[in-house]
């Protein structure tokens, strides 16, 4: 064949690859299937009917439970001057017989009292007949009552109850519940009709609705939004920091990037910056409008038929611990998940994974973790969980020998199983997979069903074998499909499971792990609230730009403000083969993120791009691991108060305005601030909270407010907080090479600091302790050392 044609053959191979399914996605907002439900539209549509909470019809200050009376309205349309307007209005019952059923009815409402800074309201659209016992979401399955924490009084026109934290009033009529921090500010409060008099936007108050397709029913908890109040939270977003003025809709989707409104890890749960944050205890599909449509309204719309919602009051670290410790705390993580995973898409063979592991030792790129993804199998992406044996001669022996010189192993797999899986026969005669109204399946594949025991128990087991083979932790992919109209054994349908799959998924893997291998760890993509309790997450698929590298950032900060300690990304992005300039300063970011991991389209080894490449790779992994006694301090501190490992400005500093406005830098623990370089430029302007900032590679100091900061040999800028004593460690190829008997601390003080703190948490200790270090002469000496025949601390002053 002649050369011409030999170059118009590869051609047109190479473009058939491109449109092969993989390279596919869902378009956005497009009504196809698993298209995220968008609870909002039942609140616009004219056709249904609405009931608007009006006054207190009863209450008994004793236990907190009473009835709200609700009015009917409908939409009413008006054409003036060539527009039409609609707006509700009051509207008469249509049922028959009118004797039966109520036009205005009186429904349950009930207050309760979690703990000093936690409120807990709850209403109903109608009667309960099979209410929920336990809650997945919740740490202990049920949410505490401690009404003794706040003192009652009556007051005009309704009633109070106060505690140190803050005080909640309850109006009669019209019907307010208003929630104010300790010194008598007013954070937010429920919306009535006749708060929008004086507006012609028409805004729905406090209501539900009854569609007239199906006479079902959901919330809509209207609350107050006051000027220049920002939001912020709500799971893995990538749009805007600042949650005002977007509607964000909560379902769990795979969504094919992280450039766009969907999330792979939506949480039911955000924060305010007046000093309070919410958690919609649900797991039906929720949207929020956050002042989009009205900006003085925050409005809820819940696609339950009860609203069920906790208050948190107080600043950031506050609402984070309580919020965390309703619904569950980051496990700790084992040391060696902290060092650097390497990966690509993906290695297939035993082969592979040992040559990998030669050179990452030749190169001395320090690794903890080989990951082998969808190559595993006899036939790629079909996971039956066995090693195919042509390319895996002897599985075993490969971990074991890879575990000696410092590497855990890693394996993907996922959920759903296609008809051609070995597997899908046993799947279907065992009843373990979610099923449609017929009995049959919803899809083409069989989606295991984690809601049914005995699926736990199949799946668990299959992932026992091959710990015992030698596997050390399980890519948890996926989950963002569970069908929205199966049904699962719960005895629900997909409406109230679709986004409670994620939990039951990492809760299916992580209490296997911790069962099997002594500790929680899973690597996974899909989330719901009290997900957080089975570390690690990491975000998604991105994209191979500098706008994704961008958006990464924020998609995780937003997810450590919905109380997820810990988050990693594919260093470089993942969609194609990344560029070797976005790569290189990507790698610097990800090593300053509680995990790091390299993984996408080939290559992702640091040796096959250039030279300088991996000589700068290597340095920015050479930090992360001289600085792990600081980063498993932090990590330790992280997981008892419910932080996020790498935080937004304003965790550390709410009273600082500047900090709620920055989302292109964070603080990396407490003590080092982060700031990547998200262009090709070798400098960017940062901005410092309150005090002193020296620059962790160029020494330079810098006082509070905004600089132009020039990157140092690493391509990022990274600055420590006076007074910090960073606790560095010795550098090895494999965190099992650590010796933590001999730690440095590197001092990073201005000349007028005298004294510094640092945090250090050894292996296989109970606590963080906290090593103080006091100004002699051209040094630093300890003289507080809870470690003393731990380890032995050597000081170098930074300056």
């Amino acid at each position: 064949m002649k050369n011409a044609q030999l170059s118009t053959l590869f051609s047109i191979c190479m473009f058939g690859l491109l449109l092969t399914p993989k390279a596919s996605a869902q378009i956005q907002n497009a009504d196809v299937l698993n298209a995220p439900i968008d609870i909002s539209k039942d609140f616009q549509n004219y056709l249904n009917t609405f009931y608007f909470a009006d006054e207190l019809a009863s209450f008994d200050p004793a236990t907190g439970k009473g009835t709200i009376k609700y009015l009917r309205y409908n939409y009413k349309t008006r054409q003036a001057f060539n527009n039409m307007m609609m707006k509700p209005d009051v509207e008469k019952a249509n049922e028959f017989p009118t004797t039966e059923y109520e036009e205005s009815p009186v429904l349950p409402f009930e207050i309760q009292f979690v703990s000093d800074r936690t409120i807990r309201i709850k209403t109903t659209s109608g009667p309960q007949f099979h209410p929920q016992k336990e809650s997945l979401m919740l740490v202990d399955g049920v949410a505490p009552n401690h009404p003794e924490l706040w003192k009652y009084s009556k007051i005009e026109g309704g009633h109070s109850y106060t505690s140190k934290h803050g005080r909640v009033e309850i109006l009669t009529k019209p019907w307010h519940v208003k929630i104010y921090d300790e010194n008598g500010k007013l954070l937010t409060s429920t919306l009535h009709d006749t708060d929008f008099k004086n507006s012609y936007t028409p805004t729905l108050p406090f209501s539900y609705v009854r569609r007239n397709s199906d006479y079902s029913r959901s919330m809509g908890a209207a609350f107050s939004l006051e000027p220049d109040e920002k939001i912020f939270g709500c799971g893995e977003s990538f749009t805007q920091f600042n949650k005002r003025g977007q509607k964000v809709v909560l379902w769990t989707d795979d969504a094919n990037g992280i450039q766009n409104e969907t999330m792979y890890k939506p949480i039911p749960f955000y924060m305010s910056s007046r000093g309070y944050g919410v958690f919609m205890h649900h797991s039906t599909p929720i949207t929020v409008d956050f002042g989009k449509y009205f900006g003085s309204a925050n409005e809820m719309y819940i696609g339950d038929d009860e609203a069920d919602l906790f208050f948190f009051i107080g600043e950031p670290k506050d609402v984070l611990d309580q919020y965390t410790n309703l619904t569950g705390k980051a496990a700790m993580p084992p040391l060696w998940s902290f060092g650097f995973w390497m990966s690509r898409i993906t290695y297939f063979s035993e082969k592979e994974g040992r040559e990998v592991a030669k050179d990452l030792r030749k190169y001395k790129i320090p690794t903890d973790v080989i990951h082998f993804d969808t190559g595993w199998f006899d036939v790629d992406w079909r996971n039956n969980y066995e090693f195919a044996k042509a390319r895996f001669p002897n599985a075993t022996k490969m971990m074991s020998d890879l575990k000696e010189d410092g590497f855990h192993v890693c394996l993907w797999q996922l959920p759903y199983f296609t008809p051609k899986n070995t597997l899908f026969p046993e799947i279907m005669d065992k009843n373990l997979a979610v099923r449609d109204r017929k009995g049959n399946l919803p899809y083409e594949d069989a989606v295991l069903d984690f809601s049914n025991p005995e699926t736990v128990t199949w799946y668990q087991a299959k992932l026992k074998k091959l710990f015992d083979e030698g596997v050390s932790v399980f890519k948890v992919d996926f989950g963002e499909a569970a069908p929205p109209d199966g049904i699962y054994h719960s005895g629900r349908t997909g409406f109230y499971e679709h986004n409670l799959y994620p939990l039951r998924y990492n809760k299916a893997v992580a209490e296997i792990t911790q069962k099997e291998k002594g500790y929680t760890l899973i690597w996974a993509r899909s989330t719901w609230a009290g997900s957080q309790r089975y570390p690690l997450h990491w975000g998604g698929d991105a994209e191979t730009s500098n706008g994704a590298m961008s958006a990464e950032l924020r998609g995780g900060l937003s997810l450590g403000l919905s109380g997820f300690s810990f988050w990693s990304h594919d260093v470089g992005g993942f969609a194609t083969k990344s560029p070797e300039n976005l790569y290189r300063r990507w790698a610097p970011f990800g090593m300053f993120t509680s995990h790091v991991r390299s993984h996408g389209e080939p290559p992702r080894e640091p040796w096959l791009y250039s030279k300088d490449f991996l000589e700068g790779f290597r340095k920015a992994d050479n930090m992360r691991y001289e600085l792990m006694p600081y980063i498993y301090a932090q990590a330790k501190e992280s997981s008892q108060k419910g932080l996020p490992m790498m935080r937004a400005l304003f965790v550390e500093y709410p009273n600082d305005p500047g900090a709620w406005l920055v989302d292109n830098e964070y603080l990396f623990g407490s003590s080092i601030l982060v700031a990547p370089l998200f262009e090709e430029v070798t400098e960017r302007d940062v901005y410092l909270p309150e005090g002193i900032w020296i620059d962790y590679q160029t020494k330079k100091v810098y006082q509070s407010g905004w600089h132009k900061i020039k990157a140092g040999e690493v391509p990022i800028v990274v600055l420590v907080k006076d007074g910090t004593a960073l606790p560095h460690i010795g550098l090895a190829q494999s965190t099992k090479d650590m010796d933590w008997s001999k730690l440095t601390l590197k001092v990073y003080a201005s000349d007028k600091t005298t004294s510094a703190t640092a945090k250090v948490f050894l292996p296989n200790d109970t606590a963080v302790q906290e090593i103080k270090v006091t100004k002699n002469g051209n040094n630093f000496d300890v003289t507080t050392n809870p470690l003393n025949g731990k380890t032995t601390f050597k000081t170098e002053w930074i300056k």
